[in-house]
C-alpha cells in the first residue's frame, strides 16, 4: 500500500484518487474549492466534477500541510496556470522520501517545461526529490470507472520511473516507464491544441454542411505530422509520438466527448468567441494556454508553425471558424 497525496480534486484528480483508493492505497486530496471539499467530506462524491463517482475513505482537507503529512508521493493534479505557485507552497513540508508526479504538461510562461520549473523550483530550496510525468489517454471519467487504460510515468531517472509503475498500476490502470520527461510532456500538451482544432471541425457540423468526420481525420493527420516534426525538434525522442503520450493521447482527446479541449474547440466552432465559449464550461482546457505558450516560445526561436499560429488566429477572433480550418489544411 502507497500513501499518495493528490493536491487538486478537478476531474482528473478525482478520478485518480478513485482508482487507487480501489485498490487499497491510502489516498489524501487537497483542494482549494470550498464547495469541493464540502460535498468530499459530507458526501463522499465530487458533486461539481465527477458526481457519478463515490469516494469512501478518503481524507480530505483544504490546508496543504495536512494533506502532505503521510504521504511519500505527491501528485501534482493542478492546472498548468497554477502548479508553479502551488509547489512553492509544498516546499517547506517536503521530505527526502517524497517523489512528486507533475499531471499538467507542456511548456511554462518562465521558460521551460512545467517538470523542469518544478525541478528549478526543487533545486533552489536545496531540495533533491525527484519529478515524474505522468501522461497518455486518459479521459478521466473513464478512468474513474475503471475502463482499462495505459498511461506513461516519465523521469530522467529510470529505476524512480520504474518503481513508481510497480507501486501505481492497478487492474485497470496500465503504466509504463519511460525516460523520455520531455518528450512525453511536449506531446502531453501539443496534443491539446489538435483536440481544439478538431473540435472545431466538430462544432462546424453542426451549424454547415461543410464540417464532418472527413475534415476532422484531416485536421487530426496534419497536427500529427507537424508535432513529429515540431516536438522532435524540440527534443522529444521521435519514438515517443507513436505511443501513448503521443499519437495515443491525441487521438482519445481529439476524439472523446468528455474531452475538455475538443469540447471547447466545439463551441469556437459553432461560432462562438473564446471568451463566450469559456463561459460555458467549468473545467479548464488546457489547449488555448498551450497554443499561446507554443506560439510566444516559437517566436523567440524565429520558428512560425503554421498549425499553432492559425490557431491562434481564431483565438483572437482574427478569423472565423471555417477560415481557420481551411487555412491550416492549405
Amino acid at each position: 500500500m502507497s500513501h499518495i497525496a493528490i493536491l487538486g480534486l478537478g476531474n482528473w484528480g478525482t478520478a485518480l484518487a478513485k482508482t487507487w483508493l480501489d485498490a487499497k492505497h491510502d489516498v489524501s486530496g487537497w483542494t482549494i474549492e470550498k464547495e469541493v471539499y464540502e460535498s468530499v467530506t459530507s458526501k463522499s462524491i465530487n458533486e461539481k466534477y465527477l458526481p457519478d463517482i463515490e469516494l469512501s475513505n478518503m481524507y480530505t482537507t483544504m490546508r496543504l500541510e495536512e494533506c502532505l503529512e503521510n504521504a511519500e508521493i505527491i501528485v501534482l493534479a493542478l492546472p498548468s496556470s497554477v502548479i508553479l505557485d502551488v509547489v512553492k507552497e509544498v516546499v517547506p513540508f517536503l521530505r527526502p522520501s517524497h517523489v512528486l508526479i507533475d499531471l499538467a504538461k507542456g511548456l511554462s510562461p518562465e521558460g521551460g517545461s512545467i517538470s523542469e520549473e518544478i525541478i528549478e523550483i526543487l533545486r533552489s530550496n536545496e531540495k533533491l526529490n525527484p519529478v515524474a510525468v505522468m501522461t497518455g489517454p486518459t479521459i478521466a471519467p473513464e478512468v474513474a470507472k475503471g475502463v482499462i487504460t495505459t498511461a506513461l510515468i516519465a523521469c530522467n531517472d529510470e529505476f524512480v520511473a520504474n518503481k513508481l509503475v510497480q507501486r501505481l498500476t492497478t487492474e485497470h490502470l496500465l503504466l509504463q516507464a519511460t525516460d523520455d520527461p520531455t518528450g512525453a510532456e511536449l506531446w502531453g500538451a501539443y496534443k491539446n491544441i489538435v483536440a481544439l482544432a478538431c473540435g472545431i471541425s466538430d462544432g462546424l457540423k453542426k451549424v454547415t454542411e461543410k464540417g464532418g468526420d472527413n475534415l476532422k481525420a484531416a485536421i487530426f493527420a496534419r497536427g500529427f505530422s507537424e508535432g513529429c516534426l515540431l516536438l522532435s525538434e524540440m527534443g522529444a525522442k521521435p519514438s515517443t509520438a507513436f505511443g501513448p503520450a503521443g499519437i495515443g493521447d491525441l487521438y482519445v482527446t481529439a476524439a472523446s466527448p468528455y474531452g475538455r479541449n475538443r469540447t471547447l474547440g466545439e463551441k469556437l466552432g459553432t461560432g462562438l468567441n473564446l471568451e463566450k465559449a469559456r463561459a460555458e464550461m467549468h473545467m479548464v482546457s488546457e489547449g488555448v494556454n498551450a497554443t499561446y505558450i507554443f506560439h510566444q516560445k516559437l517566436a523567440e526561436r524565429g520558428i512560425n508553425n503554421h498549425f499553432i499560429s492559425t490557431l491562434k488566429s481564431l483565438l483572437d477572433d482574427e478569423i472565423d471558424a471555417e477560415s481557420c480550418l481551411t487555412k491550416l489544411l492549405s
